[in-house]
């Protein structure tokens, strides 16, 4: 790449966006590039780094709301949003554990209709009592038959 300034153009190929995504960034506050005399946007190494932040802030998960908290020095309410961010990681990271469990308790069981599995049956007992919501699988193996010891048959 060459040396800054860039156009957005070149901006925009360094990072493979489109021009209108640095626009929108702009507009919602989050880029602030300098204009030449012609009026025209350059982007100097600052604003590059900006838009490294951005575009790893939202492959990471978060909004441009959120983004902006990052990126905006007297912003009072940083870290409050990344505390409900990490919060939130944690919430989907416990869904896909539970998810993986299911699936494995669902792989390794011989009951080919997991309804019917009387380890799956009493994980989701309380479930079906109305006294649970939601599942809480761990993850554990999970197989049925001889030699089968009891404990590793059972999720959560």
């Amino acid at each position: 790449m060459k040396s800054s300034p860039w156009s957005i153009g070149d901006l925009a190929e360094r990072f493979g966006l489109a021009t209108h995504v640095l626009r929108h960034w702009e507009s919602e506050g989050l880029l602030d590039p300098q204009r030449d005399t012609a009026g025209r946007r350059r982007y100097g190494e600052a604003d590059a780094y900006r838009v490294a932040v951005i575009v790893a802030s939202k492959a990471a998960g978060m909004s441009l709301d959120q983004i902006r908290a990052l990126v905006d020095s007297g912003s009072a309410g940083r870290h409050g949003i990344l505390e409900r961010h990490l919060a939130d990681i944690d919430d989907q990271i416990a869904a896909l554990e539970r998810s993986r469990a299911m699936a494995r308790h669902a792989l390794e069981c011989r009951a080919h209709d997991i309804a019917t599995c009387p380890n799956f049956r009493a994980n989701v007992a309380d479930i079906v009592a109305g006294t649970r919501v939601g599942m809480g699988f761990e993850s554990r193996s999970h197989v049925h038959g001889a030699g089968a010891v009891a404990a590793a048959d059972r999720l959560g």
